[in-house]
């Protein structure tokens, strides 16, 4: 692994446990709490960093994630007013696809180097990692049906 390669290793392991974290104490990524603020923070270092590895990697399609996966944060972010919209879905759509987009490439880039030597996967098209990024799936519709069926209890804030 590259040297800028551990440095963005380094800023995207914060947002891992921090959108955990701020998800089991508050129920969402709600960046007013101190988890949800840490985790936005640490989420768009680790996301920005991404764009470095142009230079050697060129466009992929795993930019053109990232590109979305900044702009679902960015547009969590905007909502935190709620000035273009109520805060509560737009922010809990955006902020919990973005930790999903983040446990995908976690997952992937983990069990493509894992184990040392004989990784889980060859790649990141790798049948293998079907299971996972079902798994994931599951685990996000789970947590946005949470977080969704929460808003529906709360009475409007005007």
């Amino acid at each position: 692994m590259s040297t800028y390669g551990v440095f963005h290793t380094i800023l995207s392991l914060p947002p891992i446990f921090l959108g955990l974290l701020a998800f089991v104490q508050h129920r969402s990524f709600d960046p007013r709490t101190w988890a949800g603020k840490w985790y936005a923070i640490t989420m768009f270092a680790g996301t920005v960093s991404r764009f470095g590895f142009l230079a050697t990697k060129g466009f992929t399609p795993a930019q053109v994630v990232t590109a979305v996966t900044l702009a679902l944060l960015l547009g969590g972010l905007f909502t935190i007013r709620g000035t273009l919209r109520p805060a509560g879905y737009v922010q809990a759509i955006c902020l919990t696809t973005t930790y999903l987009l983040l446990m995908v490439f976690t997952t992937t880039e983990s069990l493509t180097r894992l184990p040392i030597g004989k990784p889980f996967a060859a790649g990141p098209d790798d049948p293998a990692l079907l299971p996972v990024r079902i798994a994931l799936l599951v685990a996000f519709a789970v947590a946005l049906a949470m977080q969704i069926a929460r808003l529906r209890r709360t009475p409007a804030v005007r």
